[in-house]
């Protein structure tokens, strides 16, 4: 065995899927010493996750490769209900609409993984050199290391400057690395089934008895496991950490094929029960492909696992063809299959001493037809990664951390109760007549997928109350069902809730088009939130071209210089921070506040002079670069594109005008009214989350 040799670093990231990418892009964007492993030997090529919910792809678009993705993939706008008739054909039922239209700028898509993690190493590599690192060389994955221990140091978890996390990394040789499965057939997915065994074993197996193997110990601030189902992070934390659920009867394959049909839906997304062959669901994708989604009627878990090798494409393929019947499919090019057991799992913690973290299918597991797997992984990397990177940075307490645990096993569990509904609805024997009792009834399958749009978008998440969150304690019941998330204490800081309706804290803070008030230029506002690490706080000013509403906003400003800006942190942006301006050429004489102040009136822009009648907080002054005039915005009618109409949109009187607070993730922190008796709550927000000065 080769000498072992011991580094230090701020985060470790495990396992290199969607979860790990978005975790090592958040360390990338804030200038945090990352390293990510993973066991294979690269990334995904065809397969796997694909579908990109409107949530998701505001959260790639703010750091600038939501376009990429909207461009490449193949945009789902309606589904078709089959049914069988009364002689037992199938026949379309229904056709609705696969979105509710107005929400979001974005709509489903779906884009095979590998692309994905490709534009993910993309927006990592634009993110150096950063400043906070200038030395520092572009993240890059570490694959064929496996974790072979894992030891934290709880007494020192607190020690905001100790690095308690140690970790003995193994590299591997391509052979061990390499599942035995794949050397056989490139386009078989089992080996990343839940079907498929955990191979860890048997990989450290095959490097112990080399007489060249490297190993290394890492000690680290934080460790990230986004190891998928069979996580390795997981289980070495113990017995505590395991997941919980059932495993159902329900087998499933999957295939991506281009299909040669007569079916008239095939490039439309269709949910098709069938009367006694099981159900099948299309996808259709990028590049002529589409994705099957096949129930396996003959293949029965019969209470336990399911023998995987009796599981082939051929009998796939053939299952799919009963249940399309007597619709004609066949195909010549087949990119990839796989299968795997339906199951609903989620995880007793989501964190040990919030030193070592576990996101995505390492805490949770589901059936994928609801497309939530890659997006609710994302997701919880997401929620993450600004914590941790905040918190390395010393801008942020280490109390903040318990937050992600707080916020996301809430989101889990809701996954896990739609997920065994929705799964159940579309592998039951469809209901043949209304005394049939044990058959599933047609319309309550399309009245529960129409009502699951706010769900599966991803833009009805609603956080608990807690530092980061201001509304009142309250319990949150999840879907139907009687369970319920208890909300721990009551934020510092009060909402008033009525100020903007439409900004609900807890939930993700809405876009709507203003027009820039230096240049007329109509912007979403949320490409005026990328995601750097800063913490937003949107001023309402109403009509500013009034005496009144003039003072009052430049009374305030004259309070936020003192009350916060003057005592916030600062952080170091690097060059890809806005990837809605281009790489950034020059440097600011110092770095700005983690409190960015945005200011939107409803003043005729022609009426209003930004240097001349606005305090200096809404036109910041920076030696080397001058007056920032990227922070004043009016909402009226652009020259070209309209009227946003975004006070109608977030629900604020412009009379009254209101403050609301952006978490760096986009999610609404506090609403409160603009009234000088409510700048004390703004100041008390951030006092509870910021290490102010």
């Amino acid at each position: 065995m080769a000498p072992d040799s011991t580094s230090e670093v701020d985060v470790l990231i495990i396992g290199a899927g969607p979860a790990g990418m978005m975790t090592a892009l958040w360390m990338s964007r804030l200038g945090i010493k990352t390293r990510i492993v993973d066991k294979r030997t690269d990334k995904v090529f065809s397969g796997q996750a694909d579908g990109f919910q409107a949530r998701t792809l505001e959260i790639l678009d703010s750091f600038g490769i939501g376009e990429r993705v909207w461009k490449e993939s193949n945009h789902m706008i309606e589904v078709s209900f089959w049914n069988p008739d009364s002689n037992g054909a199938i026949k379309r039922y229904q056709r609705a609409p696969n979105n509710i239209g107005g929400l979001s700028r974005f709509t489903e898509s779906v884009l095979h993984q590998g692309r994905m993690e490709a534009f993910f190493l993309d927006a990592i590599a634009a993110s150096y050199p950063h400043p906070a690192d200038p030395s520092g060389s572009p993240l890059k994955v570490e694959r064929m290391v496996l974790p072979t221990s894992l030891d934290v140091d709880e007494a020192a978890a607190e020690d905001e400057d100790a690095y308690p996390v140690t970790v003995t990394l193994r590299h591997l040789t391509e052979e061990e690395a390499t599942p035995t499965q794949k050397l056989s057939n490139l386009s078989d997915g089992l080996f990343r089934s839940n079907l498929a065994d955990d191979d860890v074993g048997s990989m450290l197996a095959q490097s112990k008895g080399r007489v060249d193997v490297r190993e290394e110990t890492v000690r680290a601030k934080y460790v990230v496991g986004c190891d998928g189902a069979h996580s390795w992070t997981r289980k070495a934390l113990g017995p505590k950490y395991e997941m919980e659920g059932e495993m159902t009867d329900f087998v499933w394959g999957v295939m991506d094929i281009v299909p040669i049909t007569d079916f008239p839906d095939v490039r439309t997304r269709c949910m098709i029960h069938s009367a006694s062959n099981g159900s099948l669901m299309i996808i259709p994708r990028e590049n002529k492909l589409v994705r099957l989604y096949i129930q396996l009627t003959e293949v029965s878990a019969g209470g336990g696992r399911v023998d995987r090798s009796k599981i082939t494409h051929e009998m796939i393929f053939k299952a799919a063809q009963k249940i399309i019947s007597p619709y004609k499919l066949d195909y010549h090019y087949c990119d990839w299959w796989t299968a795997y057991q339906i199951g609903q799992r989620v995880g007793n913690h989501f964190t040990k001493c919030d030193r070592v973290f576990l996101a995505g299918d390492a805490v949770h597991t589901h059936s994928p037809k609801a497309g939530q797997g890659m997006n609710v992984s994302m997701s919880d990397a997401y929620n993450l990664g600004w914590k941790i990177g905040l918190v390395a940075k010393k801008i942020m307490p280490r109390k903040i951390l318990s937050t992600y645990e707080l916020e996301r096993k809430q989101i889990a569990n809701e996954l896990i109760e739609f997920d065994h509904k929705f799964s159940r609805l579309f592998s039951g024997r469809p209901q043949k007549d209304i005394l049939d009792e044990t058959g599933v009834s047609m319309d309550d399958f399309s009245k529960a997928f129409n009502m699951s749009h706010m769900f599966t978008s991803g833009l009805g998440v609603n956080y608990s109350p807690s530092a980061l969150v201001s509304k009142p304690p309250e319990k949150a019941l999840l879907l139907e069902s009687d369970k319920e998330v208890q909300n721990e204490g009551t934020p510092a800081a009060q909402s008033k809730l009525s100020a903007a309706t439409n900004c609900k804290p807890g939930m993700r803070f809405p876009s709507y088009q203003v027009m820039e008030q230096c240049d007329a230029r109509p912007w979403t506002l949320h490409h005026k939130m990328p995601s750097d690490g800063r913490f937003r706080l949107w001023v309402f000013g109403g009509d500013i071209s009034q005496a009144a509403a003039r003072e009052r906003v430049n009374a305030l400003g004259a309070r936020l210089e003192k009350g916060i800006l003057a005592r916030a942190p600062r952080i170091e942006l690097g060059a890809a921070a806005n990837p809605f301006a281009g790489t950034a050429r020059f440097r600011l004489d110092r770095p700005p506040s983690v409190v960015d102040v945005m200011l939107v009136h409803t003043a005729p822009r022609h009426e209003v002079e930004l240097l001349r009648d606005l305090h200096e907080v809404y036109h910041p002054f920076d030696a080397k670069l001058g007056w920032d005039y990227d922070k004043v915005f009016a909402d009226g009618e652009s020259y070209n594109e309209g009227h946003g109409r975004a006070y109608e949109g977030y629900g604020v009187d412009a009379e009254k005008g209101a403050l609301v607070v952006v978490r760096p993730d986009g999610y609404v922190g506090l609403v409160t009214e603009l009234g000088e008796e409510n700048w004390g709550e703004v100041e008390t927000w951030f006092e509870g989350v910021l290490r102010m000065a």
